[in-house]
């Protein structure tokens, strides 16, 4: 059986999007949330391409559980783009070249602000040196195909616009596919609004697809973005967890697309996890459910029947059967990445003879399974790219 998948290509998807007068509506690369489950959801409403969550790369690489954890993907799941979180050309070369039977395209992370990647080097961090983000990508887009889209994601930088312009055009340079720049700096909290001026100067300083990240709550957020800043794609992320029928033109979270996530998440080919259908649940059905019926809501034991149980007996909403073809089993050749591994390990005059593609989970993917246990939705949205919610406002 051949598990690969037919590729998209995103260029053309932009030139087509041009050509119509229009933009790619997109949905951001959210951890935790940005999973194959609500990937299919919101394609169902209007989405035309998604992102992964962002994925370490030196997980990704290091460990097949790593893989198998933070990556799934099926025959439909496309048009996809995998976004890396990596600082060197190896971890980001070797972890695209695993991936890549399955996506269309690859994202670098330059945007993340969180404390703990800019600590270790990662996301936003990035933005100091623009010359290593360039290498990392130059790198990408030489050993694969032009068809194959290589991106970036990054931030306003806080000295200058000009700075920013110079660093785009220096990406530009590498010959990525597009770019996504969030309208606000690394610093800056969501209650500083999104700086469309500098967005549309950025668009207008670039050749290559500019996507535009920040503050999209509704179709017409989106429609004003793109009619202001003339970007070619528009990306959500908080606006199209609460309303995944965003880009579809709904204010609110329709019922319909409540009673869709019951059935994915229950009828589909998914493991998906109780954690991860409440929480979408909780995002989406916050506008409709009163005070007592969320008090009633959050505190249902971890029992996916009582979540339908809920549902049925405050909507009249049951699980359907849903065309959701099967997870397709992913294989990973590390062969290349074990080489590279050896051969940095020996230049250095380090034993390598206990190196074993499984002996780390990485970072990420052990702080991922020590929060496994009881916590509150506070913690998982602000783990999330893009800052999605400050410390203090939940």
């Amino acid at each position: 059986m051949d598990e690969t998948k037919p590729k998209c290509n995103i260029n053309s998807l932009f030139e087509a999007a041009r050509l119509e007068d229009r933009y790619l509506k997109i949905c951001a690369p959210m951890v935790r949330y940005s999973k194959l489950e609500f990937r299919n959801l919101v394609r169902s409403f209007g989405t035309d391409l998604t992102f992964t969550s962002m994925i370490m790369a030196d997980s990704f690489c290091q460990s097949e559980k790593a893989r198998q954890n933070e990556f799934t993907t099926n025959k439909v799941d496309s048009p996809l783009i995998v976004q890396f979180a990596a600082k060197n050309s190896m971890d980001f070369l070797s972890a695209t070249e695993m991936a890549f039977p399955y996506v269309d395209g690859v994202d670098l992370n330059c945007g993340c602000p969180q404390r703990w990647a800019m600590v270790e080097g990662y996301g936003s961090a990035l933005l100091k040196t623009p010359e290593l983000i360039a290498d990392i990508l130059a790198v990408v887009r030489r050993n694969f195909p032009s068809t194959f889209s290589v991106s970036v994601k990054v931030r306003l930088l806080p000295n200058s616009l000009k700075a920013t312009i110079d660093m785009c055009r220096k990406l530009e340079s590498c010959g990525i596919t597009f770019i996504t720049v969030h309208g606000r700096t690394p610093v800056e909290k969501t209650n500083v609004p999104v700086n469309k001026e500098a967005l549309k100067e950025i668009k207008n300083s670039l050749l290559i697809p500019v996507v535009a990240n920040g503050d999209i709550f509704s179709l017409q957020n989106a429609d004003l973005m793109h009619e202001f800043t003339n970007c070619d794609g528009v990306m959500a992320a908080r606006g199209i967890l609460s309303n995944p029928a965003l880009f579809a033109g709904c204010e609110k979270t329709p019922l319909e697309c409540i009673q869709r996530w019951l059935s994915i998440a229950t009828e589909a080919d998914t493991n998906i996890t109780y954690q991860a259908m409440h929480h979408h649940l909780t995002f989406m059905a916050e506008s409709l459910l009163t005070r007592q019926q969320r008090i009633v809501f959050n505190n249902l034991t971890k029992d996916k029947q009582r979540v339908l149980d809920f549902f049925r007996e405050e909507f009249d909403l049951k699980s359907q059967p849903y065309d959701h073809p099967p997870k397709l089993g992913c294989t990973y050749d590390d062969t290349a990445y074990r080489q590279r591994m050896d051969a940095t390990i020996a230049s250095e005059v380090v034993n390598t003879t206990d190196y074993q593609s499984e002996s780390t989970d990485g970072a990420y993917f052990t702080s991922r399974m020590n929060e496994c246990g009881d916590h509150n939705i506070k913690e998982d949205v602000d783990f999330m790219d893009g800052n999605l919610f400050e410390e203090n406002e939940i």
